[in-house]
Formats: C-alpha cells, structure tokens, sequence
C-alpha cells in the first residue's frame, strides 16, 4: 500500500505560535492598568465596590500569558525530530481570551459526556432588578443566595409537577454578573434535567408546557424573603417594586433540548460560561 505523502502534509496544520503582546488588547491593559489601579478609589470603588485581590492576580497572570521568556515547553515528535516551543498560559478563565476559549470548549465536552444523562434538558435564566443590584454588588457573598434560590426554584417546580416519591431534579447552576456594556447585572443560567430521576431508575417527564408564571412569583418570594432576613430591604422597597407595571425579575426558560441533539446542549453549556466580551469586541470598539 503507497501514501501519498504530498496529500498528507498539506492536511496537518502547521502551529504558530500566538503573540498576544501585539493584540490591541494586551496593550491596552499594559498601558493602562497601573494608571487605573492608582485612580481607581477615587473614580470607581463608590460605584463598583473595592478592587480585589483576585482581579489583579488574573490581570498579571495574563500580561505573562503566551510569552516565551515567561517560561515554556520544548515540543519535540520523537519520528521526524520536528520541534518547536510552547509558551506557558496562564489557564485563567473570562479575561484570558485564549485559555478562556479553551476552557469554554473543555468545560461543554466534560459536561455533556461526564454529568449529563442522556435525557431532555432546558435552559433557564433567572436575574433581578436593577434597584436591588447593588446589595450584590458590595457583598459578593449574596451570589451564592441567588444561585440557591434558582435552583431551589427549578427545583421545587419539577417536584411538584412530577408529583413522585424521591422525585430528584438535577441542574447545573453558573453565575454570570455582566450584563450590556459590562454593567454589573447577576443572574444565573441553568441547565436543568426536564424532568425528575426516581429511585426506582426511571426519568419522568413532565408536560411541555412550563409554568412561568408560577416559577417567577416563587423565585421573586424567595429573593425577597432573603434580602429582608438578612436587613437589606424594608417591606417598603418590596411594595414599591410590586407596584410597578414590570418588577424588573426575570426568569427565562428555553425550548426542551432532546438527548439526541447533543450538539445544542454542548453549545448551551458552553454560552452559559461564555466570557464578559471578546477581543474582537474590543478592537471593534477602539477603531
């Protein structure tokens, strides 16, 4: 049997090494951000909260990603004695574009062949209005009560509906707090299992139908009755919001996405860990 050799090389794309020190991107952070660390208590910690820790980590983390004097890997194939060097990433996810792109596709593939089961799937979205943001805002902590309280909501939505003993939903629940133009807007996606597991080893299905308007007013108790625990909120704030024509609540639920169309749910997993914006936004932006 003869290969054609010619064919076979022209298929294998050759890797070029990324230069992420030239992108308008990376300039614009290594330009800029040492100014904006000095001037930021005094134009944007009132708005937007302190700066953290955490967020000048991963700004560093990067400005060192991709470059080859920040470290790298000699590649060597052990046939040809082909060789080249790869430059150490920094593996951090949103702001990175490319370890972020990496992730987004890693994390969509070991969703769908490690947790999910081979059943219908919905997506759902729940976030709040803009006049109680800011409680999230400045405490951070409170992202963890409104992941809770979406999934409960689903939760107990599906129980009820599937009206079985040990009736259990499953759900993969990810926080998301950008919003248009980088406004700080938390919200959650979940890509929840349509339905309920039993302890008997069958999945029940409800109807295909999903009441929205029963979904909406138990996440809305909840977030409510979460904030006035806690002394954030008066009963005030809670007439004053009911009185308006739209609460600003909202909950958003998807069409039902059937086991056989796997690559809509590996999308769906990927949008909901989707990066705040893109490189390409930015140098669109710019121009």
């Amino acid at each position: 049997m003869s290969i054609n050799t010619g064919v076979l090389k022209k298929s294998i794309k050759e890797y070029r090494r990324r230069k992420p020190q030239y992108s308008p991107y990376y300039q614009c952070i290594e330009d800029y951000y040492e100014e904006f660390k000095r001037t930021y208590d005094r134009k944007f910690s009132q708005k937007y909260g302190y700066l953290r820790s955490h967020i000048e980590k991963v700004i560093y983390q990067y400005l060192d990603c991709g470059i080859l004097h920040n470290g790298f890997t000699r590649i060597r194939c052990h046939s040809c004695n082909h060789e080249y060097l790869l430059a150490l990433s920094c593996k951090r996810r949103h702001f990175c574009p490319s370890c972020h792109a990496k992730r987004v596709i890693e994390f969509g593939e070991w969703l769908c062949g490690n947790i999910l089961k081979k059943v219908p799937h919905r997506h759902f979205v729940f976030s709040i209005p803009k006049i109680l943001r800011i409680y999230f805002l400045f405490n951070r902590s409170l992202l963890k009560d409104l992941s809770k309280i979406s999934w409960e909501t689903v939760k107990d939505y599906y129980r009820g509906t599937c009206r079985k003993d040990e009736a259990n939903p499953a759900a993969a629940a990810v926080i998301q707090t950008f919003g248009d133009y980088l406004a700080f807007n938390p919200h959650i996606h979940i890509l929840a299992a349509d339905g309920c597991f039993s302890g008997d080893g069958f999945f029940y299905v409800p109807g295909i139908n999903i009441d929205m308007e029963s979904i909406e007013k138990l996440f809305i108790r909840r977030i409510f009755k979460m904030l006035l625990s806690k002394n954030l909120i008066t009963t005030r704030v809670m007439d004053l919001i009911h009185s308006w024509r739209h609460t600003g609540f909202g909950v958003y639920c998807g069409k039902r996405i059937y086991p056989k169309d796997k690559r809509s749910t590996e999308n769906l997993a990927r949008y909901i860990i989707r990066a705040s914006f893109s490189p390409g936004t930015y140098e669109i932006l710019s121009k």
